[in-house]
């Protein structure tokens, strides 16, 4: 064999390998998916939310997690950890805004502090809108610019996405049922947000707390009422072991919904793709969480009253009237102040003047079929009562 022959397998060999090298390295150029993968890896985010371990609320945080984790086939992996391991509930908004945490899960009237104008996505009335008529709003009507525009006035380095509507919250949990106005001047009550305005002028002592402080001040007897939110919320905080009485309906929180926020330098940062996941992934976990909550609340409904031995009361129309006329006092004097406020409540009620009148002239009251189908047996007795 010849010098010239023996050397042409050599070459050969040079030749492959060079050329296997150039195409891994155009491979990795163009973007494949499993060699980007192999370099990068999966991208990890540390979350907090703002509720108790134990209350549903952190559930749905991590549902929301576990949605994106398994559509992004674990390329995006969210870790989420409850109220207080990283700050306290009331400090999400800086925790994400400076990087600190990549994102977490709350309501936007955490914020109030911040910014008036945040409480109203859902603290409030709105103008006779549910929850899912806000978040239809928020979609389709103005609000999420309102809401970029909003967060960046007040420079907070956020992506929001308002998500999960919330059932109408009670009025609350009380020593004794309320019957009138007058029964609520001077009690030390918990509620947040520009509720806390509302009940500020029927009266009442507010103190703000997260949700995990308000059983043990009720407890305690820093409390004399309270409100949270929900059937199953409250039963899993401990609400019916310091108070027996629940009183249902009201207008301070008609329309809330929860907030999934990401640090806006790591959100922007994603690939497009992702961030489309994200998006989606919001969506359906909304309605997701929607399902889950009539399951949920409509079972600890009954189970406050026949295991806990709770009472039920309506809140009388006249302390829900009062509720409406004081907010507009309250909303009239916080758009004088503040430019961005008047701008959303303004914006809301164009949106709700229509929406309102399109959901109560279409949609038919389903309180003549449940008593045609289950009043007349009896099985209505735990309904609420009036005060």
């Amino acid at each position: 064999m010849s010098k010239e022959q023996g050397s042409k397998p050599a070459a050969s060999r040079r030749k492959f390998i060079t050329g296997a090298a150039a195409a891994t390295a155009g491979a990795a150029t163009l973007g494949f998916p499993m060699i980007a993968k192999a370099q990068a890896g999966p991208i990890s985010m540390r979350w907090q939310s703002t509720w108790p371990a134990k209350d549903i609320f952190h559930e749905y945080a991590g549902d929301f997690a576990k949605k994106v984790n398994d559509m992004t086939g674990g390329d995006l992996r969210i870790e989420v950890l409850p109220a207080g391991a990283v700050v306290p509930a009331f400090g999400l908004l800086d925790a994400v805004s400076k990087g600190t945490l990549d994102g977490g899960h709350g309501v936007l009237v955490y914020h109030y502090g911040k910014q008036t104008a945040l409480a109203l996505w859902g603290s409030g009335p709105a103008f006779g809108m549910d929850s899912n008529m806000l978040l239809s709003w928020h979609k389709y009507g103005g609000g999420k610019e309102l809401l970029a525009k909003l967060y960046n006035s007040i420079g907070a380095n956020v992506v929001s996405f308002p998500y999960g509507p919330m059932a109408t919250q009670p009025l609350g949990w009380f020593k004794k049922p309320v019957t009138k106005e007058a029964d609520m001047k001077g009690l030390k009550y918990r509620t947040v947000g520009i509720s806390i305005d509302v009940f500020t002028g029927m009266g009442v002592a507010v103190n703000a707390l997260p949700g995990g402080e308000i059983v043990p001040a009720m407890d305690r007897g820093l409390l004399d009422a309270a409100e949270f939110n929900n059937m199953t919320s409250d039963r899993i905080l401990g609400f019916p072991d310091v108070s027996k009485v629940c009183m249902l309906q009201s207008f301070h929180q008609n329309a809330e919904q929860f907030e999934i926020m990401f640090n806006k330098t790591k959100f922007d940062a994603l690939p497009a793709k992702m961030k489309s996941i994200i998006e989606n992934a919001v969506e359906a976990a909304s309605q997701d969480l929607s399902w889950k909550a009539i399951d949920r609340y409509s079972k600890d409904y009954v189970e406050l009253q026949t295991k806990d031995k709770v009472r039920f009361y309506k809140t009388p129309d006249a302390i829900l009237q009062r509720q409406l006329e004081i907010y507009d006092q309250v909303a009239a004097k916080k758009s004088a102040e503040n430019p961005m406020f008047k701008e959303i409540v303004e914006s809301q009620r164009a949106f709700a003047q229509r929406a309102v009148r399109w959901d109560m002239d279409n949609n038919v009251n389903r309180r003549m079929a449940y008593n045609h189908y289950f009043a007349r047996a009896g099985a209505a007795k735990g309904a609420a009562k009036k005060a």
